[in-house]
């Protein structure tokens, strides 16, 4: 196992990890710039109102996006296993 490979793995592995977090960290982001609009518009700091709706948008996110990532996970899995034979060398 070259030090190359292992390297191209682990770019692979961290590119994954950014791609799937990618749709609940924008719609935490998009929901939250949403809110913090909405309360300085109307004056209204409270905490828990900032929260709950980015807490119920990136659930709803990942329910909606979780066979998606399950498939780039099960592939990338996939691959892993089938190099083991070329790592083994």
């Amino acid at each position: 196992m070259t030090t190359g490979l292992i390297i191209t793995l682990l770019t692979q592995a961290v590119a994954l990890v950014l791609l799937i977090s990618a749709p609940m960290l924008l719609t935490g982001l998009l929901v939250g710039f949403v809110v913090a609009l909405l309360q300085t518009v109307t004056s209204i700091q409270e905490q828990t109102l900032s929260f709950v709706p980015k807490a119920v948008a990136v659930l709803l996110v990942l329910i909606f996006v979780a066979p998606w990532i399950i498939n780039l996970s099960v592939n990338f899995v996939q691959h892993l296993l089938a190099q083991i034979p070329i790592l083994a060398n």
